[in-house]
């Protein structure tokens, strides 16, 4: 037996919940330079309805880079900003929600 979702109460595996939260996100995506020269892709906008840990791993086995999650942002290493674009498109989000800096 499945939980229930405690924000729809449906049962866990007819949870509507994240794919709605993945429609109408706004989702800021933009480059930083760190020490060094170091450059920083940094993914601003994910609710928290969205399992961000499993994005991030996702993103980080697709584009064969290290990341992490500081204070909701999704921070991976290296100039990704189209590359991590489309696979967002591709794991649910809204192409026009999706903005590059």
């Amino acid at each position: 037996m499945t939980g229930v979702c405690k924000t729809c109460g449906l049962p866990q595996d007819l949870c509507v919940c994240e794919s709605l939260a993945k429609e109408r996100n706004k989702i800021v995506i933009s480059t930083e330079e760190k020490r060094f020269g170091k450059a920083l892709t940094m993914i601003e906008g994910i609710s928290k309805d969205v399992d961000a840990k499993s994005l991030l791993k996702d993103l980080k086995q697709k584009l064969a880079c290290g990341g992490t999650m500081k204070g909701g942002v999704l921070e991976l290493q290296g100039k990704h900003k189209e590359k991590a674009r489309e696979l967002l498109i591709k794991s649910g989000f809204s192409a026009e929600q999706i903005e590059i800096r």
